[in-house]
């Protein structure tokens, strides 16, 4: 399940149980503080993380996890919660401490709002603000910005030069026969999808161009050049692996969904310590590291705790052993 399709069932009013959250398990790492965690701070703490169930959100939920018990904490792993609102809901009651969000994810699906905030860090102070009076803060934001894009390969790269979405507009309009495009069902319907992006950048494209299919599909489609754009996530690790050029949106178009520490405000009261042992990371990693992390899992079919333990061993955030 996508995280745009996961992201339906935030309108449905569940219990954090109902959307997957077990009892979970410890985390059990030989680690010890690196560059983070220096003088365990949060020793005595007991500490929970959560996540949602796609890959991205496994790492980034382990991550967090490891990095708690380098700084000496004792953790409790209840990643990979089916659904978006389900980890949200487990952090809001204090069932977790502590997930990595999507700033563009909180503002517009659970706090409701339609249109998104064009800059990145006032996206993130607008969640920020608005998400204290539901009992959550929210720790400054990674460059990580796991949002929609068309890719193409390397070889209609080259024959179209296109770089960014005005220029498929261009195109589209020089050339209607040149776009085609494959694209999963949600993209095709939402607003924040395909029709709006059409509208934004005044691109149209004949619907018999236009083909819907499952995300996984539509990378390698995009790779053979079965549909010279295919509508991607730009985290993902397929990008890099398949050599797929990805598309500027250069109006800005697209929401921004920075991931970012969301925090049980309570917890964090409790251990304030949370906010220095997460900042440094968080500020580590962007669209070039998860695509990295995420294609060891997606294409090398690593596990997703250990391609976390190794990324901040290798960065020296944490040591083990």
């Amino acid at each position: 399940m996508s995280r745009r399709t996961c992201l339906l069932l935030a309108g449905v009013l569940v219990s954090a149980s109902a959307c997957g959250l077990t009892s979970g398990s410890p985390m059990v790492d030989d680690v010890r503080p690196g560059s983070i965690g220096e003088g365990e701070p949060l020793k005595g703490a007991d500490l929970t993380v959560t996540s949602k169930e796609f890959t991205e959100q496994l790492i980034l939920g382990a991550i967090m996890g490891i990095a708690f018990e380098a700084a000496g904490a004792d953790v409790l792993d209840r990643t990979g919660i089916q659904g978006s609102i389900g980890a949200r809901e487990a952090v809001k009651s204090g069932d977790a401490d502590g997930m990595y969000e999507y700033t563009g994810t909180a503002w517009i699906t659970y706090l409701g709002n339609s249109e998104p905030i064009a800059d990145p860090q006032e996206q993130w102070q607008a969640v920020r603000d608005a998400d204290l009076e539901n009992g959550l803060t929210w720790l400054p934001p990674a460059p990580l910005n796991n949002t929609y894009a068309l890719a193409m390969n390397q070889a209609n790269f080259e024959k179209y030069g296109t770089k960014t979405l005005s220029d498929v507009a261009a195109l589209s309009k020089k050339d209607p026969g040149a776009v085609t495009l494959c694209v999963e069902s949600e993209f095709a319907n939402r607003a924040d999808g395909l029709p709006g992006m059409q509208k934004a950048y005044g691109m149209s494209v004949p619907a018999g161009n236009i083909t819907q299919m499952d995300t996984g599909i539509i990378y390698t489609q995009a790779a053979k050049g079965s549909c010279v754009f295919g509508e991607v996530f730009t985290t993902d690790g397929r990008i890099k692996s398949m050599n797929l050029a990805v598309m500027r949106d250069d109006r800005k178009f697209f929401p921004n969904y920075n991931a970012a520490p969301e925090i049980n405000t309570k917890a964090l009261k409790k251990w304030p310590a949370i906010a220095d042992v997460l900042a440094p990371i968080t500020k580590k990693l962007d669209n070039a590291v998860a695509q990295e992390l995420n294609a060891k899992v997606d294409v090398a079919g690593e596990d997703p705790h250990q391609v976390a333990l190794d990324w901040l061993t290798e960065e020296g955030f944490v040591k083990e052993g």
